[in-house]
């Protein structure tokens, strides 16, 4: 699939993985960005693309989790700058936690909070696929409009949804919500790629390893010298410009499917 003066539409476009990804589109000739975030923070993203010229940048602030607002987002974007054909719904939370913590004092068991395992669900799971799913509805409208029915390979990718995972997929202590959407996401890919190829669009899932976003370094400096780099071959960060690139891989090479692991040689101890 060419990138090139392709549309676009990242959430979590404010910071870390996100933010990066839009740059790299940008740099590689997209001719519109749809920027997504909660944080005011992704005018000054949207501004900064803009002023490096090329593509035309337009920041959303609302809630990813919002049906009216992803909806509201696409409607803007098809009038303004025509239908997306790219999606990475890159926006995502931690709610970190043991499981079951019991209480030394009382001897009464705390189990993980289930608002908080449902809020991760919504965030990491749920909105990503729905995001990539408007996207795949938005292509299907067209095509009908257009008068067209099946895809044909002759006709080249029509639309790319990569999904961002994890290595926390695999499992990770602390992480039994973060994991299960992470893990989740690699199911909805699978299933979305059957259906949607029906209209010529791909889905993948990237799963990164420890990144240098806020996410990660809000684990605090001592959790990621003791507990991180050294499970890491690279023996530090990913930074998030890395982790771009193989996304704009995996959009550009037809031939990639499935799943790419961009784990920096990450393998905790048990």
């Amino acid at each position: 699939m060419v990138i090139k003066d392709k549309v676009a539409v990242v959430t979590g476009a404010g910071s870390g993985i996100g933010q990066a990804v839009a740059r790299e589109l940008a740099c590689r000739g997209v001719s519109a960005l749809a920027l997504v975030d909660r944080n005011e923070a992704v005018h000054e993203v949207a501004e900064t693309i803009q002023r490096l010229g090329g593509a035309r940048a337009d920041a959303f602030v609302g809630d990813v989790t919002a049906p009216a607002f992803r909806s509201e987002v696409f409607d803007i974007v098809v009038a303004r700058r025509g239908v997306p054909q790219i999606c990475v719904p890159a926006a995502g939370i931690t709610r970190d936690a043991l499981t079951v913590r019991l209480n030394k004092e009382t001897g009464k068991a705390v189990l993980y909070s289930v608002d908080d395992f449902r809020l991760t669900l919504e965030v990491n799971l749920v909105a990503p696929i729905y995001w990539a799913l408007e996207m795949v509805a938005r292509i299907a409208e067209d095509r009908r409009a257009r008068g067209l029915g099946r895809w044909a390979a002759a006709e080249h990718i029509q639309g790319t949804a990569i999904f961002i995972g994890s290595v926390s997929s695999q499992g990770n202590k602390g992480q039994i919500a973060y994991a299960a959407t992470k893990a989740g996401l690699e199911g909805a890919a699978r299933t979305l790629t059957t259906e949607a190829m029906y209209y010529g669009v791909r889905c993948g899932v990237i799963h990164p390893g420890f990144t240098d976003t806020p996410m990660v370094r809000a684990l605090g400096e001592e959790y990621i010298q003791q507990r991180i780099l050294p499970a890491t071959q690279l023996q530090r960060l990913i930074h998030p410009e890395e982790i771009a690139d193989a996304i704009c891989f995996m959009i550009a090479n037809s031939a990639v499917s499935g799943e790419l692991w961009a784990d920096a040689g990450w393998h905790p101890s048990a």
